[in-house]
């Protein structure tokens, strides 16, 4: 295949959904909703917001709306722990666009909310317990009390829209405690019980199911206006569910309620991670012909084009940990689910293809983290694109160099960054060339060695968690001198120095770019590096609003503090980053025309 030639993926068993999406060269962008706010949004984006942002990327060459999970996350507000792999979050509804309601008559309610909650700055998420409130006002005045159309959502949803409403009604009467520790018949989910539950509670019930609907038609309002213009979203599928969820509590046979998943120690989470999400009983979801899978992903079709499989490699093998381990061990105590390796190319190749026979979505897999080799082969052989993200894709090991973009996989998402990561500008001054100084202790330590003592010779202070070079350990006979280590016992040290001492010249150089290196990022920097993305031989290019942002000059004073998530660490940090511009101010912004101009000039607009 040559470099952009495409035809093969219609050979697969993709074939259908490569058809439906088309195939051709594409960039996009990726946004969380939360992020987003317009001049009718009240205290956090919309889903009407989402025709401001289709019009936007029509305006500057983006045929890829990437948006991060919108499910519900209860009051835990984070995307990727959600209460529901169906049930969509209430607070992304536009409280101006209800269906059946005359919101002429809550003028005062809506002007003073929006003047509780201002939009611009940090999200503030109480604005979800105001929303729920005046939508509980809304519903009873509505003009409308019963529409066929209404009728047909709930009938259409059966699998999980009633079974999400009883969810909710619990976790208010009960004060917010998980499902394992409401009394005994509301656990295990007595029928007779549950039944009872749903008549003395009717309105409620039909409430949330209602709330449920208006978000439906509000979504499906914003597909066709991007269909009209030639958008596609792509949704973002955790592959996980918090263990405080509908979807447990509904099914926890399916889940394997003794463990938590996450992911193995690396480079850059040295201790790896516990994310606290069950992982899945598969043979009991395979002998029910894996329908809870099924039936989500048909619900997510009503609403994307391409599905985004949050952490693909865990359709092979999930990295559990026994909850009995300590949490301050996050995940250094945890095995692979299956444990026999053979097993997991089948057990993936199978997923997947269940995946790919319930939907025409094009799944795109997010394969990062320690990969195995089976998930390549397959993925390729699916015709499912993976994922390339440019500061990982490196010749480890030998010379340490970046790979040419030339050699991305064809069948995968360019991306310069991800929503965990920080920013190209933020990543530049504060990560390139620097080393994690956890992972730099559990190394000493691993070796008997006195961290304080090496640290201080080797590097310069920590500052947020990473240490940076001295400047005077610039050779690997200076480095081993300083650590005390002869070469042929400091294989994984001497690793370590390749690959990062010398990260922001080897990066400097796969830029194409000449003269000295300046560690301050610029516009033209950011610009490069996205135009880099774009060239690449993968397929799609997909990347972070705030880098798009930066290639005219947006770039917070405060690098970083535009990282939408720190995995592994909790606080208002996380989940919460809002474009400094206004989708009004977005549409009129002169930087547009920077990026059609990229777009086009790297053939993908």
């Amino acid at each position: 295949m040559s470099q952009h030639d495409y035809s093969a993926f219609l050979n697969g068993p993709a074939k259908a959904h490569w058809e439906k999406v088309g195939v051709r060269r594409r960039a996009g962008v990726c946004v969380p909703l939360f992020s987003l706010f317009s001049d009718d949004s009240i205290g956090i984006g919309d889903l009407h917001d989402l025709n401001a942002l289709v019009d936007w990327c029509a305006q500057v060459g983006l045929t890829i709306a990437q948006l991060l999970p919108l499910n519900d996350v209860g009051y835990d507000f984070a995307p990727y722990s959600a209460k529901s792999s169906f049930a969509l979050d209430p607070m992304y509804l536009s409280l101006r666009k209800l269906d059946g309601v005359d919101v002429t008559k809550f003028a005062n309610e809506l002007r003073d909310l929006a003047r509780s909650f201002p939009t611009g700055g940090r999200v503030n998420y109480a604005i979800k317990s105001a929303k729920m409130a005046l939508l509980w006002k809304m519903y009873q005045a509505r003009v409308v009390p019963e529409t066929p159309r209404f009728a047909r959502y709930q009938e259409a949803n059966a699998y999980w829209l009633r079974d999400d409403a009883l969810y909710k009604v619990l976790k208010t009467r009960f004060q917010g405690a998980t499902w394992e520790e409401w009394p005994l018949p509301y656990r295990q989910r007595t029928p007779e019980v549950l039944e009872r539950l749903a008549e003395e509670e009717r309105d409620t019930v039909r409430f949330h199911e209602w709330v449920q609907w208006q978000l439906f038609e509000q979504f499906d309002n914003a597909k066709r206006h991007a269909r009209r213009k030639g958008v596609l979203f792509m949704g973002d599928m955790p592959f996980l569910v918090a263990r405080d969820s509908a979807d447990v509590w509904s099914h926890p046979g399916y889940f394997k309620l003794d463990l938590s998943s996450g992911a193995p120690p690396d480079l850059y989470f040295a201790g790896g991670q516990r994310w606290g999400m069950p992982p899945y009983n598969w043979p009991a979801l395979a002998a029910a012909g894996y329908d809870y899978i099924v039936q989500k992903l048909r619900y997510a079709e009503n609403f994307y084009d391409f599905f985004r499989v949050d952490h693909v490699i865990g359709v092979f093998r999930v990295f559990t940990i026994p909850l009995s381990s300590p949490p301050e061990r996050q995940g250094l105590d945890g095995l692979f689910d299956p444990p026999d390796e053979s097993l997991w190319e089948e057990h993936g190749r199978r997923l997947l293809t269940t995946m790919l026979g319930a939907t025409r979505m094009l799944p795109c897999g997010e394969d990062l983290g320690v990969v195995p080799p089976c998930s390549y082969k397959v993925l390729a052989e699916l015709s499912i694109p993976g994922l390339e993200v440019m500061r990982w894709a490196r010749d480890w090991g030998k010379t340490n160099d970046f790979l040419s973009t030339d050699k991305y996989r064809p069948n995968a998402v360019a991306v310069a960054s991800t929503h965990d990561m920080t920013p190209v500008a933020a990543w530049w001054k504060q990560e390139a060339a620097t080393v994690d100084d956890y992972f730099f202790q559990l190394k000493c330590a691993a070796r008997r060695l006195d961290y304080e003592t090496v640290a201080a010779k080797l590097f310069e202070p920590a500052v947020n968690g990473r240490r940076r070079w001295r400047a005077e350990i610039d050779t690997e006979e200076v480095f081993l001198w300083n650590l005390g280590i002869p070469a042929e016992r400091a294989g994984d040290f001497l690793d370590l120095f390749r690959s990062t001492r010398f990260e922001r010249e080897a990066y400097w150089r796969f830029l194409g770019l000449s003269g000295r290196v300046y560690p301050k990022p610029t516009p033209r920097f950011v610009q490069r590096v996205l135009e880099k993305a774009n060239e690449s031989a993968s397929i799609f290019s997909v990347q972070l609003f705030q880098d798009w942002l930066a290639t005219a000059g947006v770039i917070p004073k405060d690098l970083g503090s535009d990282r939408i998530n720190l995995p592994g660490s909790i606080g208002a940090h996380n989940w919460s980053f809002v474009s400094p511009l206004s989708l009004e101010e977005l549409v009129k912004w002169p930087g547009n025309r920077g990026i059609l101009e990229l777009n086009r000039r790297t053939g993908r607009a």
